[in-house]
């Protein structure tokens, strides 16, 4: 934990450094960071998303985030992911044990970082909802809190230099997240799919950057993904 405490204002200043940042929502955030437990869920762009979430969200409680294993088979990469509360993830694999401590942890105020779409999207636009947030939501008794992050460049994507607007919305009730009926346990995940893509999509329609060309713009950033999604228990969808 010390080293979180070093690494976060550090990350933090060589982030508004290289970027520029606007959070819109806030008191969103400040909403559900009341001691109860909650499930960030941000699209997925760049490799940088989680990182900037997290420094937006500056918690001394570190966050939990989602990473897969192949990320941490670097030592120096590894020993960064896991001071700033990163989960390794095996994929292709039902690792329900890691979801089982994801979840007792988020019971316990931890807010948990994981993409829906378990992965980030080539185009910038929204990709296919997984379960994987929804699972843990679920067993934690959590509210989820979409976040949309957004790039202000022509092609939607994170350029050096480039504008980042980053918005709260307002948070899903855990109660509008459990499953009431497991009879009907694919169509209720479906419409909560739905609930979370139409309030995502919202929140571009509602903040996005005003067109512009930029002339010349920066070279695209390519670095190693941090995220990926949970690995759910074998016929989960």
């Amino acid at each position: 934990m010390l080293l979180y405490w070093i690494l976060l204002p550090i990350v933090w200043v060589l982030a508004h450094i290289i970027w520029r940042f606007e959070v819109i929502g806030r008191e969103n955030l400040k909403a559900v960071r009341d001691g109860r437990a909650y499930v960030i869920a941000p699209n997925h762009i760049a490799n940088l998303d989680p990182v900037f979430v997290a420094i937006t969200v500056f918690d001394w409680k570190r966050l939990r985030i989602l990473a897969k294993e192949e990320l941490f088979k670097n030592p120096l990469a590894g020993w960064f992911l896991r001071c700033m509360g990163a989960v390794a993830i095996e994929r292709g694999k039902g690792d329900t044990t890691i979801v089982e401590k994801l979840t007792n942890e988020c019971k316990n105020g931890t807010g948990i970082m994981v993409f829906p779409e378990g992965t980030r999207t080539k185009t910038g636009k929204l990709g296919m909802i997984k379960s994987g947030a929804f699972v843990i939501a679920a067993a934690a008794g959590a509210d989820m809190l979409p976040v949309r992050i957004i790039y202000g460049t022509k092609d939607g994507k994170m350029h050096l230099f480039c504008k980042i607007r980053i918005v709260f919305g307002e948070a899903i009730p855990a109660e509008d997240l459990q499953i009431k009926d497991q009879s009907h346990k694919m169509a209720e995940l479906r419409r909560m799919k739905n609930r979370l893509r139409d309030e995502l999509e919202q929140l571009l329609a509602d903040n996005a950057f005003t067109p512009q060309i930029a002339e010349n713009p920066a070279p695209a950033v390519d670095v190693p993904e941090t995220t990926d999604k949970p690995q759910l228990p074998k016929g989960d969808t």
